[in-house]
């Protein structure tokens, strides 16, 4: 099998060579830490947009070298060049909502340009950008079908909540309920748009990337999920089942309450199953595993930045005992790579996957 048979096997919940290897997401910081085990030339860990473009492309390259050298088996794109810079500190989409720039991972919406419906009514959204699937054509160019494409969509919650503000979007789930149906509807257009264009792009998987939840439960309460948000992702769900394509669920937290609307909505796979939220992986196992692909649960807060390499190593050998068996686990963090993560910590989980996946 090559890595994007080996992916799609898994996520049809069959078993494949070896248990698949994948990367959700990683920074800067890690993708130098671990390239320079690999390759010269690399800078000093810094910001993308810190970098020139002579060490953007090396960036670059070394995050393709890390797959193809390690074996992982699945490659995640998500849309660049979509911001514009309004200073040192901030950026703003192309949606509107600003973002104050983050040294330790990811930015932080910081404004939002739709409050009420006054602005809803003067808004108006963007359309999708081929332009903007740059990092899925060169990874599409450099893999040439052997790796699984994953492409990261930013579900309804999260997309609604950045336009309007997460205190914002609470209170009108009460006080103006359509008003938030209509945010929905609108981002639900876009995104199925962004759908139908990168299919022909080349994608194999498309990952729902939508944050329902805190370590203890979620952050709103199912009857609005119920009506907020997942009817909105399951056309999403529906729309790349269409397109031939495989669709994971991703939300960090506690989902225990909604685990059964995961699996009516169709999904293929569930990600990352974050240990300190009480997704014990056996569990999930046990309950779902003959029903939806997991993927996920090696600790990224304690273990990768903080544990030894013996420790991944046992941790990676532990959840391949209690998930691969029969097929449908992918291998891979609670979330992501971060900055935080120990580059030696996570060439062992990429080591240990190999070690131990291997399926008699």
């Amino acid at each position: 099998m090559n890595s994007k048979e080996r992916i799609i096997t898994a996520l049809n919940v069959q078993q494949p060579d070896r248990v698949p290897l994948y990367i959700h997401g990683i920074n800067e910081a890690p993708i130098i830490g671990i390239g320079k085990h690999i390759t010269d030339g690399l800078p000093e860990p810094k910001q993308f947009y810190d970098m020139n473009d002579s060490e953007k492309m090396k960036l670059m390259d070394t995050l393709f070298l890390i797959h193809e050298v390690f074996g992982v088996d699945g490659f995640t794109s998500f849309e660049i060049g979509h911001d514009t810079v309004i200073d040192d500190k901030d950026v703003k989409d192309d949606w509107g909502v600003i973002y104050r720039r983050n040294p330790y991972g990811l930015p932080v919406p910081i404004g939002h340009p739709v409050k009420d419906t006054g602005d809803l009514i003067k808004f108006h959204a963007p359309e999708p950008n081929r332009g903007h699937l740059l990092l899925l054509d060169l990874a599409r160019d450099r893999f040439k079908g052997d790796v699984a494409l994953f492409w990261l969509m930013r579900g309804v919650f999260v997309h609604s909540w950045r336009l309007t503000g997460m205190e914002n979007y609470m209170l009108k789930l009460y006080k103006n309920p359509g008003f938030i149906h209509r945010i929905s509807a609108m981002v639900t257009e876009y995104n199925l748009k962004q759908l139908d264009m990168l299919a022909p792009a080349g994608i194999d998987v498309l990952v729902v990337e939508d944050d329902i939840a805190a370590t203890k439960s979620l952050l709103i309460a199912p009857k609005h999920f119920m009506e907020f948000v997942n009817p909105y992702n399951r056309k999403l769900v529906d729309r790349a089942h269409e397109l031939g394509l495989k669709v994971v669920r991703h939300s960090d937290g506690n989902i225990w309450s909604i685990m059964d609307i995961i699996i009516e909505s169709g999904y293929d796979g569930l990600n990352p199953l974050e240990p300190q939220a009480d997704m014990d992986l056996k569990k999930v196992k046990d309950k779902y595993g003959n029903k939806i692909c997991l993927l996920g649960n090696i600790d990224c807060k304690e273990l990768l930045p903080f544990g030894t390499p013996d420790q991944v190593e046992a941790a990676v050998k532990n959840a391949i005992e209690v998930a691969a068996a029969g097929g449908g686990y992918i291998l891979c963090d609670s979330n992501s790579l971060h900055p935080g993560v120990n580059p030696e910590n996570c060439i062992a989980m990429f080591e240990a996957t190999k070690k131990y996946g291997l399926y008699e």
